[in-house]
């Protein structure tokens, strides 16, 4: 297992642009990649819905966790992904 803490800098928080860069990113793994947030809450990458569903908000700090047997690409992709879609 790895993982790597983000703190979500956009403005409008988690919504629809990085949910989908995160989940398209995401499956392309065989990995199981997740997040976790708020107090022991998680959310599974490869869905949009559990991604939005979390209602992260500007500032808020998530831990993206990848477990399995290409653990290091994906997450590595997933959060370079990710960072770059939160770019206003």
């Amino acid at each position: 297992m790895v993982s790597e803490k983000i703190i979500v800098s956009s403005a409008l928080g988690i919504h629809l642009r990085p949910a989908g860069a995160m989940c398209d990113a995401a499956v392309k793994y065989d990995s199981h990649v997740t997040f976790t947030y708020g107090e022991g809450k998680s959310a599974n990458a490869k869905s949009v819905i559990s991604i939005l569903a979390a209602g992260i908000k500007c500032g808020d700090e998530i831990e993206l966790i990848a477990e399995g047997p290409d653990e290091k690409e994906a997450l590595e992709n997933v959060s370079a992904v990710f960072k770059e879609s939160l770019k206003d």
